[in-house]
């Protein structure tokens, strides 16, 4: 965006340059967004879909994203939500394992999926005048899916080979991958995503049938699509692939459980074969994705404490104390209680001690003492300008509002959250920290190499 100055202000302006070297500072203002105009409906079945029309560019992106993630996993069988996303890439009735690659790179689009704690999405971008082609086989993945015996067995070692890659093969997998079972006595994000090894050998045909069964169903869908189409055109093709596809008798089974409060801080040890370095990460619960003006001054919070070099844990342990080489700091907001999460990998000759006490110091000095209005607009531009980026396209317009639908709570967060963001104040962040982090419990991982590789965790009790 570009500011035009009138010529008054321009030979003022650059006086001033001229004189100080320096542009003068200027007050952010309220960026007006043009919201997203999103058609919505529900077929008779039960699949919502959204879509968006945009000519700006002949292609479009299709997703399918599915309210099932890890956290549906069944007891004992941590990753099957992912493996599940593997499976939808083979073969189905009449459609040969891995077309979906066929159908979208071989005429110059593509295709991808991921899986989260709570959904797992399915998203392709093609030329528009293939759209027909992409709805009519992401109905038939969903509806004619060949579950069978060597499609399981195949993709199981694929998800156990990404296992050993991503998390014991990486110095510091193992760390990000304890965060959420530590960091969860109850909820079901205590199961990790990827799964466990010994999980997935656990698993049986059975298993995949009876998931398959259970949450891959179109009232458990929602399909986006936006970009280059007719909107009357998309809704035929909708009802024509989707809208026969029965709706099961039996309700999809809710999560019940709830997150108790913590009631002390809690610690826990892991140890690492191949980490250089320690490591430490700090966990703190905060409320469900739903609650937008927490979470976003929670992310916003986040943004203030490690979002590039100027940011605050990067001046105080990288650059000032030197005792770490890497920071971090997000909050993770999901549909159950989410989490705000800070870590240190730390530099040579330094311990997990040292920066825990600066993470905790900065932290409190956060949640207390005054916020500066450049800094805090410098962060806040930065995450929207993010964002906006992120909307240039239709494959990121698709994602925004399948984030805004499935996480947040309905799509009109889309049109929302960036006008909330723009308004969060320095008291908006001393209130969300004072309430959820300083205020309250957290649970710390130390991160320790291990000379002889043995895996070990225990837990230490209450910190001080």
């Amino acid at each position: 965006m570009t500011m035009r100055l009138r010529p008054a202000m321009l030979l003022a302006t650059c006086a001033l340059l001229a004189v100080t070297g320096a542009w003068p500072p200027v007050a952010a203002t309220e960026l007006r967004i043009p919201p997203i105009q999103f058609h919505q409906r529900t077929l008779s079945n039960g699949l919502q879909v959204l879509s968006v029309v945009d000519h700006s560019s002949p292609n479009v992106a299709v997703q399918m994203w599915y309210h099932v993630g890890s956290k549906d996993d069944p007891k004992g069988r941590s990753g099957f939500a992912h493996l599940f996303e593997h499976l939808m890439f083979k073969s189905t009735k009449h459609m040969h394992a891995e077309q979906m690659d066929r159908l979208t790179e071989d005429v110059g689009g593509a295709n991808n999926a991921s899986t989260g704690d709570d959904v797992t999405n399915y998203f392709e971008v093609v030329p528009s005048n293939y759209l027909q082609t992409l709805l009519w086989a992401e109905a038939e993945r969903l509806s004619n899916l060949n579950v069978d015996q060597k499609n399981f067995q195949s993709e199981r070692a694929v998800v156990e080979e990404e296992y050993r890659t991503r998390v014991l093969a990486q110095p510091y997998g193992k760390l990000f991958n304890a965060i959420d079972p530590y960091s969860y006595t109850t909820y079901p994000y205590k199961r990790p995503t990827i799964g466990s090894i010994k999980d997935l050998q656990a698993a049986s045909l059975r298993d995949v049938i009876n998931f398959h069964k259970t949450f891959y169903r179109p009232d458990n869908a929602t399909l986006i699509v936006v970009g280059d189409f007719d909107q009357k055109q998309l809704d035929a093709w909708v009802d024509r692939y989707f809208g026969w596809i029965p709706k099961p008798a039996l309700p999809v089974p809710p999560i019940t459980v709830k997150e108790p409060a913590r009631k002390k801080n809690l610690r826990y040890t892991v140890t690492s074969a191949t980490a250089p370095l320690p490591a430490v990460a700090l966990t703190w619960l905060i409320p469900p994705a739903s609650h937008s003006a927490d979470t976003i001054a929670l992310q916003v919070a986040a943004a203030l404490l490690a979002r590039g070099d100027s940011s605050r844990l990067y001046q105080s342990l990288v650059y000032r104390h030197q005792v770490a080489q890497q920071v971090g700091a997000d909050a993770d907001g999901r549909i159950g209680p989410g989490l705000f999460v800070v870590y240190a990998i730390l530099a040579s000759g330094h311990q997990p001690a040292e920066a825990e006490k600066l993470l905790n110091e900065e932290i409190i000095w956060l949640a207390t003492q005054p916020i500066s209005t450049a800094e805090l607009d410098k962060v806040k531009t930065q995450l929207l300008t993010s964002e906006l980026e992120h909307r240039q396209t239709a494959q990121g317009v698709a994602f925004a509002l399948g984030n805004a639908t499935l996480i947040e709570g309905g799509p009109e967060h889309v049109n929302t959250d960036l006008a909330m963001l723009q308004k969060v104040s320095a008291a908006d962040v001393h209130r969300v920290l004072q309430k959820y982090v300083t205020g309250a419990r957290s649970v710390t991982i130390d991160y320790l190499p291990q000379a002889t590789g043995a895996a070990a965790a225990t837990a230490n009790g209450e910190a001080k």
